[in-house]
């Protein structure tokens, strides 16, 4: 603390922005998660009702091809729900999805693949309220 004071002017408010930004960060990249996980689950009704849809020779091969890659989606989603019960997860799983992208197999399911897509999206919808915020209370 007492080298980290030289360098700052105002260490305990460098200290509380950093805090407070860390926060932030983990509340956006929850509701990416959430957003993700929503749209999965959301695929995966579609493909039962498609499934429930073939039973009754009611569905076009289309409609069975798209239901076929959800299920495959859905193993994936399994498969890292193994890695997800064992010890040191937070190491294992992205150590498996880098090997999978040095590999040339994609082990996250599709819902996954465009996060970093959905984080800037999500940050310039907070910079836009923001904005907002600021020029409805300038008034």
């Amino acid at each position: 603390m007492k080298v980290y004071r030289k360098f700052h002017k105002a260490p305990v408010r460098v200290l509380r922005i950093s805090r407070k930004r860390f926060g932030l960060r983990l509340k956006r990249d929850m509701l990416v998660l959430k957003d993700a996980l929503s749209q999965e689950k959301q695929e995966t009704k579609d493909m039962l009702v498609t499934y429930k849809r073939y039973t009754r020779k009611q569905a076009n091969k289309d409609e069975l091809k798209l239901a076929n890659q959800q299920l495959a989606d859905l193993i994936k989603g399994l498969g890292l729900g193994m890695f997800a019960v064992l010890p040191f997860a937070p190491i294992t799983i992205p150590i498996v999805v880098k090997l999978g992208k040095v590999v040339g197999v994609e082990v996250l399911p599709s819902s996954f693949n465009n996060l970093s897509e959905r984080k800037a999206h999500l940050g310039r919808l907070a910079q836009q309220q923001k904005r907002s915020v600021e020029k409805a209370s300038s008034k």
